[in-house]
């Protein structure tokens, strides 16, 4: 690492990376470098000698997170540091430590918690179908990562699971435990109630834990559930080298039991903690955070971005727009329009994505994109490493490796990969092969930026790292994705559809804190774009017109061009082949 870890920070995130001993609270809004202040604060803490690499641990969410964590810290010149998921981190003691404490090997991992459950439900004479397994699947790890026993967690949701009186929910939980129990194997949720058990139990592992790894760091600390904040607390003891990341604003977890009050509530747990606020968004212009700031004007723990940079020159033909539709299929239809007008113009279609509250709502998006003739991917699908055709270029570059080559790494990968159908031009766009195409494309991309003495093997090595890691390229198609998918990514363009009563809140949304999610829902949409956002909503859908969302209301039309969304939608031709009449703008 040339230089010091804390060149190039700005004064916030300076001042953030300096506080090398807790307690320390980095309230860190959206594009404010949450990550880079985690790792340079860690390479900061190395290169003064305040930290030992081995003994310093940084808890994430995600294999992915912490995948891209290690390799920030790896390119600082800080290598050794533990970042890992609460999950990892924990199935690693308990595998290291279990044996000897139990005098056996430690127990299985369900891989499949749906099909336990339903050898349960066969045991309890239930006869169950598959979405309300999947239900009760989820009410067991609300019940354990809230850490409530059987009996409180039916007085907290005596409602029960569909049709499935909270009795019988009960009595399936109690025969899932048993059947469990009897295989010797743990779910999910248990690795971490049974590392928190262990180190409860056993003075002498807590305390070799705790001599193990002396500073801590939890990225995403608004995402903290009851059962993973005693494991911290188990894991810290009585020291209080602890640095939390987090912003109020992006919980959206809280149905899974994430619990934003150990954030918010951080400087009354620690009185003397020291709070750093990052308000300064190096990803979004002006107009987007003028949107994203009135949407959370007032609400608690909101930050107030500002934006790092002057408004672009073009900032009012870049200010954010809404518009209303006819209907779902008027909408998707013109959203296409609208990205294929983008890409037209020259945007990357890896930077723009339409995001959207439910999956169901992909499906009419999916087809007039394809009609449109835009390539697109939907998040939640398959990982990139798991796609067949990248398994299986994968296989053949390292195969490839063993036999000695005297082309460039670049020309090698390209002959394997046209030995497996990639051509010059693609296929066209909403097919599997075009699908097939892209995948090989974005691995022949990584080759070209690979650095120029990079060999085949160390590149299909490299491959191997990145599936292990989740680190996917991205590929040039534009996406589509769920609002929880989208949140920690970024784009350039943004189209947040389905802007309406019933989609976003959800109609399901009915008390004041499922409200408030879905608020933070929607903000998490807003902030993902950095140049162009546009929202959308139809009026018709089903049986019954909808209305605006509220949140377009809390918004203001101050924030947002209301001038040009009139105009585009009354100006609007309806797409050929389809119903009724053109729509009109929504009444302020």
């Amino acid at each position: 690492m040339s230089g010091s870890a804390l060149d190039g920070l700005d004064e916030s995130q300076r001042e953030a990376a300096s506080a090398l001993r807790g307690p320390v609270c980095v309230l860190a809004g959206a594009g404010t470098g949450k990550t880079r202040v985690i790792t340079h604060r860690i390479a900061h803490g190395v290169e003064t000698g305040a930290y030992t690499p081995t003994r310093v641990m940084a808890v994430t969410f995600t294999s992915k997170a912490a995948g891209e964590m290690r390799g920030r810290l790896h390119r600082l010149g800080v290598p050794g540091v533990a970042a890992r998921t609460f999950h990892a981190a924990a199935l690693s003691q308990l595998n290291f430590f279990w044996p000897t404490v139990a005098k056996d090997a430690a127990p299985g991992i369900v891989d499949n918690k749906v099909r336990l459950l339903a050898h349960a439900a066969e045991s309890v004479r239930l006869e169950l179908d598959r979405p309300t397994l999947r239900d009760v699947a989820a009410e067991i790890e609300w019940r354990k990562v809230t850490l409530r026993s059987l009996d409180a967690y039916a007085r907290a949701r005596p409602e029960g699971v569909g049709g499935l009186p909270v009795d019988r929910v009960v009595a399936l939980q109690r025969a899932y435990e048993q059947l469990k129990d009897e295989r010797r194997q743990l779910d999910f949720e248990d690795v971490l109630l049974a590392c928190a058990g262990m180190l409860e139990a056993e003075p002498r592992v807590a305390a070799a834990v705790r001599e193990q790894y002396r500073h801590f760091t939890v990225d995403e600390f608004q995402d903290v559930s009851p059962l993973q904040h005693r494991l911290l607390d188990l894991w810290l003891g009585d020291r209080r080298d602890l640095c939390v990341v987090g912003d109020a604003s992006q919980t959206i977890y809280s149905f899974t039991g994430a619990d934003a009050s150990f954030l918010l509530d951080f400087e009354r747990r620690h009185p003397d903690a020291r709070v750093v606020r990052l308000e300064r968004s190096y990803r979004s212009s002006p107009p987007v955070l003028a949107v994203a700031n009135g949407l959370m004007r007032g609400r608690p723990g909101a930050l107030r971005l500002v934006a790092a940079t002057a408004p672009a020159p073009d900032a009012a033909a870049e200010r954010p727009t809404v518009t209303a539709y006819l209907d779902d299929e008027f909408e998707a239809r013109g959203v296409a329009d609208a990205v294929a007008r983008q890409l037209a113009a020259g945007a990357d279609p890896r930077q723009v994505a339409v995001l959207y509250r439910t999956h169901a709502q992909s499906l009419a998006l999916v087809d007039a994109l394809s009609r449109a003739h835009v390539a697109t991917t939907v998040l939640g699908g398959r990982r990139f490493f798991d796609v067949p055709e990248v398994r299986q270029a994968v296989m053949a570059i390292r195969a490839a490796a063993v036999a000695p080559t005297t082309g460039s790494l670049v020309a090698d990968v390209r002959a394997v990969l046209r030995g497996l159908g990639l051509t010059d031009d693609p296929p066209p766009a909403g097919a599997a092969l075009r699908e097939a195409w892209e995948a090989r494309a974005a691995l022949l991309r990584l080759a070209e930026e690979a650095p120029a003495d990079t060999t085949l093997k160390a590149f299909g090595d490299e491959l191997q790292r990145r599936a292990k890691d989740q680190h996917e390229p991205t590929v040039r198609t534009v996406t589509l994705a769920t609002l929880h998918a989208a949140k920690g990514l970024e784009w350039d363009h943004v189209h947040l559809v389905g802007m309406a009563e019933g989609l976003l809140p959800i109609s399901y949304a009915t008390t004041f804190e499922q409200v408030d999610e879905e608020r933070r829902l929607a903000y998490v949409g807003i902030t993902r774009a950095a140049r162009t956002l546009s929202m959308s909503w139809a009026r018709g859908g089903g049986r019954q017109e909808r209305l605006p969302s509220r949140f377009l209301r809390e918004i203001g039309t101050g924030s947002v061009d209301e001038v040009n969304m009139r105009r585009s939608t009354a100006g609007a031709r309806r797409p050929a082949g389809s119903r009724g009449t053109r729509p009109s703008a929504p009444s302020r």
